[in-house]
């Protein structure tokens, strides 16, 4: 694997930044490369030299966590549910910005319809190793409410401000979850 520069990274990080402090500023189809790479403190060609246009840039952001959130939960399903979901909590702290962004202020619809689906397909794997505590239920529905109860109670702990810990939180919502799948 080709090692990328380091300033080409600091780069990329801070037009990811730019967008989403200007997407909390201002509605999205109002924003322009120039805010972006003003915020930047990059030229326009710059931007355009890592991305097509806005579109594609905030597509890639979408991407790389859903991305990472699959990695992640490679080895955080291994563990019991209030240890994967403090480690979930973790990143979504780490990367408040972003999930702030895209999940409490409504930004960008599109993120958290991908967001959910990416929950529901990891519940649907859970609910097959439940052990027919749900017998008789709907499958999808049991996996519809399990994920827009955890994407509603992470919106709900992002729009204010993460006022417990992730592990608080995690403790919670992982004691809940494993009644239900």
């Amino acid at each position: 694997m080709p090692k990328v520069d380091r300033r080409v990274l600091k780069t990329k990080e801070a037009i990811k930044k730019a967008i989403l402090e200007l997407m909390n500023e201002k509605n999205f189809d109002d924003i322009t490369i120039q805010d972006i790479s003003d915020r930047a403190n990059v030229n326009r060609s710059t931007v355009y030299l890592h991305y097509l246009d806005k579109y594609d840039l905030l597509e890639k952001m979408i991407d790389e966590h859903i991305n990472n959130l699959k990695e992640t939960s490679e080895w955080a399903c291994q563990e019991e549910w209030i240890d994967a979901v403090q480690i979930f909590f973790e990143y979504f702290e780490t990367h408040f910005l972003f999930f702030s962004t895209m999940l409490a202020s409504r930004a960008a619809p599109s993120f958290r319809s991908k967001f959910l689906q990416y929950v529901m397909e990891g519940y649907k794997d859970e609910l097959k190793e439940s052990n027919g505590k749900n017998e008789g239920l709907s499958e999808d529905v049991i996996v519809k409410f399990a994920a827009n109860a955890f994407v509603g109670i992470l919106e709900s702990w992002l729009k204010d401000g993460m006022p417990t810990p992730p592990k608080s939180i995690a403790k919670e919502l992982g004691i809940l979850l494993k009644r239900i799948l």
